[in-house]
């Protein structure tokens, strides 16, 4: 698949540069995300994540040097309906707009249907962040439709955008 970066399992050694991640404004916007949390708040919900056995979640680093760059998540695993969210984040503004999501996302996808079996991978984004809506469109979502004016951030509303892949959206795009 991709050569320019690969997933691996999330580790204690990488909530430091999680914890840092939040220092940036602009992926605090992309994402929504309005709360401030302390790295102890941060330990704590990764020995949570651990624990949950309806989840997986991934770092993903550059295959060059191995560094960093994000995380992704493939979350609330409904085994019986074959479905799961996914949600994903880059750490730093100086690597998106790369192709790094987008080769993430599309690892992600191929790990839900091929290990998984699921037949479902949903997500939110928020309008205001058209390099992911772009950037998942390239990975196989399709959007589903809105929640109209859903967050109020930066002095404006957005819109949330459901978008998923499907089973069958993802072997057709391997033929």
């Amino acid at each position: 698949m991709s050569k320019s970066i690969y997933l691996r399992k999330l580790k204690p050694d990488d909530l430091s540069h999680i914890y840092e991640s939040f220092d940036y404004e602009e992926i605090l916007y992309m994402t929504g995300t309005k709360k401030t949390f302390t790295f102890k708040q941060v330990q704590k919900h990764y020995e949570k994540c651990i624990e949950d056995d309806s989840r997986y979640d991934f770092a993903i680093c550059l295959s060059e040097n191995d560094e960093l760059i994000g995380d992704l998540s493939i979350v609330d695993i409904e085994e019986d309906n074959h479905k799961a969210v996914f949600r994903i984040s880059l750490h730093r503004i100086d690597v998106a707009g790369k192709g790094y999501g987008t080769e993430a996302a599309k690892q992600a996808v191929a790990f839900a249907f091929e290990e998984l079996k699921l037949n479902r991978l949903q997500l939110e984004v928020y309008s205001h962040n058209l390099r992911g809506y772009h950037s998942y469109k390239k990975a196989g979502f399709i959007e589903e439709g809105r929640l109209r004016q859903s967050l109020y951030m930066n002095g404006q509303y957005s819109d949330e955008v459901i978008m998923s892949v499907l089973r069958e959206d993802y072997e057709k795009a391997l033929r």
